[in-house]
């Protein structure tokens, strides 16, 4: 029989007991805390662990309390075991059987919040963030641009998970206005570069992971233990100025065109939420390495969209959906790779997962693809069109996973473009 919770919640909710993501709040009268979604409520963490709910998980060393801070890091740190046993206290408090909260009004009135009536915040004091470029379809669609299709790959593309480190201070909770980036750009006609705001802004529809526990600086985290230091998974917008790139990008990668604000959604959905969507990870030509090489890799069954609304449209569009699947890379190859050199990982450093394009033109995961570098422009319903994102436009992008009569869903991450 499924898990049933005593609150009533639409199968069409992101939020049902299966899930039960966590996420920072903070109510209008008080400070903000630790809580887990379910259905339109949040469930306050802080008021449970203050009534004892959560003696069998051990504290963080120096930590007094998990849930009554500003941010989940203390948790995340503890490691499988303690989410593991937090997850099952949650669902018992929160199933349709068990009383304890079900039938006392006035702990209910505490310890439930409206989702309408709280201010996200970002989940966790976010200390080092790393972007791969894990899609094959966006790394084969954008090489192509730049190379042609015969050399679209670079020669490395198959055998590691590219990647490169990002700015942690400008990551962003959903809802955050994005600031048009301002930077050098060299024109093609132009012979020297100019200075001024980007002309050619772009989103990226990506998901990202929470590190757990880290490792010691010069032990890696071999693959058949990186899922033991995998929290969970985020949606993420890696906003980036495509112009401001071409310009800079030689040989370095990456600088200005990506460290001005990439958006995250405010909800953590775990690896146990996500079990019953594991997928087998496709084949990989060539074999990968042997400290890439785990027998039984998976990936996940999440359904991907990103919607656009211009300042005039009265809704958003749908302009792509794509799924999970379509990355190449794992991210227990990625984490493996991250630190088969030694580095060290530590509690909330983010790792994302780059671009996330299918193979079809409806699945493309940026308006680079979608309109072929600006060849194409992106037509709307209400008669607008666009090559690049403009002023005053919102990009919403949503994920979820379908279960029998639920779904395990992220949320969402939004953003809406202010000039420069």
């Amino acid at each position: 029989m499924p898990l049933k919770s005593f609150i009533e919640i639409p199968p069409d909710s992101d939020f049902p007991i299966q899930n039960l993501p966590y996420g920072i709040f903070r109510p209008r009268d008080g400070a903000a805390r630790a809580g887990v979604a379910i259905g339109e409520l949040i469930l306050d963490l802080s008021i449970l662990e203050e009534l004892g709910h959560f003696r069998e998980v051990v504290a963080a060393p120096g930590a007094t309390t998990l849930f009554a801070g500003d941010s989940l890091n203390a948790f995340m740190a503890l490691g499988r075991p303690a989410w593991t046993r937090t997850r099952a206290i949650l669902q018992n408090l929160l199933s349709a059987d068990n009383g304890a909260l079900r039938d006392n009004t006035e702990l209910r009135a505490r310890i439930f919040h409206k989702q309408s009536e709280v201010t996200m915040q970002l989940p966790a004091r976010i200390g080092d963030y790393t972007d791969f470029y894990s899609s094959y379809h966006h790394a084969h669609n954008v090489g192509t641009m730049l190379r042609g299709p015969e050399n679209a790959l670079m020669p490395n593309w198959k055998w590691l998970p590219v990647a490169y480190h990002g700015r942690a201070s400008s990551i962003v909770v959903s809802g955050t206005e994005v600031k048009r980036p301002n930077g050098q750009t060299k024109p093609p006609d132009a012979s020297v570069p100019v200075f001024g705001p980007s002309k050619s802004l772009d989103f990226e529809l990506e998901t990202a992971f929470f590190i757990g526990p880290g490792n010691p600086l010069g032990q890696p985290v071999s693959i058949d233990k990186a899922e033991d230091h995998i929290f969970g998974i985020v949606l993420m917008n890696d906003w980036s100025a495509r112009d401001i790139q071409t310009w800079e990008y030689q040989p370095l990668g990456p600088f200005l065109a990506k460290n001005f604000c990439t958006s995250i959604s405010p909800w953590v959905v775990t690896l146990e939420a996500l079990d019953p969507f594991r997928k087998p990870l496709a084949a990989q030509d060539p074999a990968p390495m042997s400290y890439l090489k785990r027998a039984n890799d998976f990936t996940f069954d999440i359904q991907l969209e990103a919607r656009l609304q211009t300042a005039k449209m009265g809704e958003p569009q749908t302009i792509t959906r794509s799924n999970f699947q379509n990355l190449y890379w794992s991210i227990a190859q990625q984490l493996a790779h991250h630190t088969v050199n030694g580095c060290n990982l530590q509690p909330a450093d983010l790792l994302a997962s780059g671009t996330i394009s299918g193979s079809t033109e409806e699945s493309r995961g940026c308006m680079l693809e979608l309109t072929w570098r600006g060849q194409n422009p992106l037509k709307l319903a209400d008669g607008e069109t666009r090559k690049w994102l403009e002023d005053g436009d919102t990009v919403l992008i949503t994920g979820w996973c379908q279960g029998d009569s639920y779904r395990v869903g992220f949320g969402e991450v939004s953003g809406r473009i202010i000039g420069a």
